[in-house]
């Protein structure tokens, strides 16, 4: 169960970062409630999820669930470079966050 907790914050701060670029874009009421719910509701399940994974596991997965999520998004919504070093790059992450569920 942790480890689905630890899974939404870190997809809760895809949202927050969203919110981050929303707010640089547009500053206005719903963008800032986007990027700090979606950070609080993260911190929240990510405090939650570290009652049973340890420290830098915990940590260490939910930065890894909101990088690569943060550069899906950015490729795919706001035009950023798609070229295959970052998808590797994004690859290599992944199985990092995969190895770390397994061996850490």
């Amino acid at each position: 169960m942790d480890w689905l907790l630890l899974i939404g914050a870190g997809l809760l701060e895809v949202i927050g970062v969203i919110g981050i670029q929303r707010v640089a874009h547009k500053n206005n009421w719903t963008n800032n409630l986007i990027l700090i719910a979606g950070f609080i509701l993260s911190f929240m399940l990510l405090s939650n999820a570290m009652a049973t994974i340890p420290l830098a596991t915990a940590y260490a997965v939910w930065t890894g669930i909101g990088t690569v999520g943060a550069a899906i998004v950015g490729m795919f919504f706001f035009h950023e470079s798609k070229s295959w070093l970052r998808i590797l790059c994004i690859l290599g992450i992944i199985i990092s966050i995969v190895g770390l569920k397994y061996f850490g």
